[in-house]
């Protein structure tokens, strides 16, 4: 353990190998395994892929511009609309959830760290390499188009024999494996480490969504890795699982994808929405309405989330008795998603609303996942859904819900903890003007989706004729999709302007309600002087309340001896080591060569030694 004496005026670290790097070296954010940095590491690198899942979106639409357009076509265009997907729902959406769960969940409950700091930092690094493997398809130019489903038995060697499918298959199970480890450290965090007095009934909206969507993480990511392993074995080394000339069965694919991929959606989602009840709540000046109710509509959803997957396969003949069940238990979902719209207007109803970058997006959330919502529940009817299957309309259903809603949410987050987080507050009328641009254009392009879908246009088609009827909407799209490339161009001038600037945010620039914001903005290495008692929900409100605001804000007293785990090479070293086995894989399975699965097998022996070291090196 690094040891820490606080003190009014200082803070001194004792033993440690924190002590061989300065905060400020590059070298400490590679052994860092505090989870406020780590956070941060998630942000950036999240952040950039974004980024990246963008600009393939702008490709993919410069496409679809103009009938008969040739800028990108074939192979390169299923290339990018497969990278885009994969991009923005494993490299994106999910890490830059990832960043709040590691820097704002051990604050909001009154704790030092995660329960497994080293852990913690392993999964960022096998993240971010599963990043990169994925993307250095790019440079070899093996890049995955197998549609962000990777459906059997499109994947098999026979109808896909580049390495893009090696790619995707190997780089989504090491994305995978860094999301479970991940979900069990934040159960054990949230479960265990708890400030004094917080009960589960007293933990704020946000921790509540996370801790269900760790448990849908898994629950589902399991069923997934299998299916991923299956689909490698049969690439790799010619088995038949998905192979029906040899007994295999395309549709154990579909029924293993999506018995992941629809709670997927409620990963993505559930963290979302409590960013928004604590941001409505924070500037609406009231309580969230209807606490008790909210927790429970957010486990239904996370419980009904895997009772609906398969109204993604209504039209491969399941039977009517199949497609009954599922569309009913697609319908009851819409029931604790309306609970909770229902509860953040009424937490708005009355309240003393501050119009602030934050509250915009996370009503443009409401709007957007509210309609995005209202057409999945059109797809609970198989026969409108047997008409709307593989086409547009479903393109925009689903980026209503996932770009809309998810990415409206993150910016909501993003404003109203970035001051937390950096120590500097972002521009509110630059915030502003971003959401305008990203509101226009996200409507614009994702609802002439749904009309050139009803028109007939199939998703995935790179090409059209005139005559098909669909340039205007597709042109319409095209100009809403650089018009949110807009919106990305003032936050990224944001971002500039607002680190040309010193430090200076308040502790509690908002006036907020939970425990994160009763620390320093940047909050220090132990989070909290002393660990807080808790006694109601919004803890830091009740005693803003009962004690004034600058006696609820944490100042040291006294001397406190505190215990934090050093930083360590090991997450490191084991994630190098780990990504060696998909490597000689996919080295393997280029070159045919035995020799080059030597590659796997050194990296398998190196991440079992350190293994094997790090079970036995103390957290000191």
């Amino acid at each position: 353990m690094s040891e820490i004496v606080l003190s009014k005026d200082q803070a001194v670290h004792g033993k440690g190998l924190a002590k061989s790097y300065s905060k400020s070296s590059w070298l400490s954010w590679l052994v860092t395994v505090d989870h406020k940095r780590i956070g941060i590491l998630y942000f950036w690198s999240a952040f950039v892929f974004l980024l990246i899942g963008g600009l393939e979106a702008l490709l993919i639409r410069t496409q679809l511009f103009l009938p008969e357009n040739t800028f990108l076509v074939g192979k390169s265009f299923n290339q990018m609309f497969t990278m885009h997907g994969t991009t923005m729902v494993f490299l994106a959406v999910m890490p830059l959830n990832a960043a709040y769960f590691n820097y704002i969940i051990p604050l909001q409950i009154g704790a030092r760290d995660v329960a497994f700091p080293r852990l913690n930092a392993f999964t960022f690094w096998i993240f971010l390499f599963g990043g990169l493997f994925m993307h250095f398809s790019y440079i070899i130019g093996h890049v995955p188009d197998t549609a962000w489903t990777g459906y059997a038995n499109l994947t098999s060697k026979a109808y896909l024999p580049s390495l893009g499918g090696d790619f995707w298959t190997m780089g989504i199970q090491v994305l995978g494996l860094s999301t479970l480890v991940a979900s069990f450290n934040f159960v054990v965090t949230i479960l265990n480490m708890r400030a004094p007095g917080m009960t589960l009934m007293r933990m704020p909206l946000f921790t509540w969504t996370s801790l269900v969507t760790q448990v849908l993480i898994i629950l589902s990511f399991p069923v997934v890795s299998v299916a991923l392993a299956m689909l490698l074995l049969d690439r790799v080394f010619q088995t038949n699982f998905f192979n029906p000339a040899f007994g295999g069965d395309v549709l154990m694919w579909q029924h293993l994808f999506w018995v992941f991929g629809h709670p997927e959606v409620y990963i993505l989602a559930l963290p979302v929405m409590g960013y928004v009840s604590e941001i409505l709540a924070t500037f609406s000046k009231k309580s969230l309405f209807g606490y008790s109710v909210m927790i429970v509509s957010a486990s239904c959803i996370g419980f009904l989330g895997f009772s609906v997957w398969a109204h993604h396969m209504f039209t491969v003949g399941m039977g009517p008795w199949a497609n009954a069940v599922f569309s009913a238990g697609t319908m009851t979902i819409a029931i604790p998603t309306g609970v909770k719209v229902f509860n953040w207007l009424f937490t708005m109803w009355g309240g003393s609303i501050r119009m602030t970058s934050a509250w915009l997006y996370s009503v443009g959330f409401i709007l957007m996942f509210t309609i995005g919502g209202i057409t999945g529940v059109m797809h609970a009817s198989p026969p409108i859904d047997f008409q709307q299957h593989d086409t547009y309309f479903v393109v925009g259903h689903f980026h209503y819900v996932l770009i809309g809603g998810s990415v409206m949410g993150l910016f909501a987050a993003i404003f109203y903890w970035f001051p937390k987080m950096f120590g500097r507050l972002l521009n509110e009328t630059l915030g502003k003007w971003q959401f305008v641009f990203l509101f226009i254009g996200m409507n614009v392009t994702f609802m002439s989706f749904h009309f050139v879908g009803v028109e007939g246009m199939p998703r995935r088609y790179y090409y059209y004729q005139e005559s098909d009827g669909w340039t205007f909407w597709n042109q319409v799209a095209t100009i809403g999709a650089y018009i949110q490339a807009s919106a990305f161009v003032i936050f990224l001038y944001n971002l500039i302007i607002t680190f040309k600037k010193p430090k200076g945010a308040e502790a509690d620039p908002w006036d907020s309600r939970t425990l994160e914001w009763s620390v320093a903005s940047v909050p220090p290495e132990y989070n909290f002087y002393k660990i807080p008692q808790v006694e109601a929900v919004d803890d830091f409100w009740y005693k803003k309340q009962k004690y004034g605001a600058k006696q609820a804000i944490e100042l040291p007293k006294g001397n406190e001896v505190v215990h934090l785990p050093s930083p360590s090479w090991l997450p490191f070293l084991s994630s190098l080591a780990l990504g060696l086995l998909p490597i000689g894989v996919t080295c393997y399975a280029y070159t045919h060569s035995y020799s080059y699965l030597l590659i796997s097998v050194v990296g398998f022996v190196a991440f079992l030694l350190l293994a094997i070291k790090w079970a036995f090196t103390p957290v000191e």
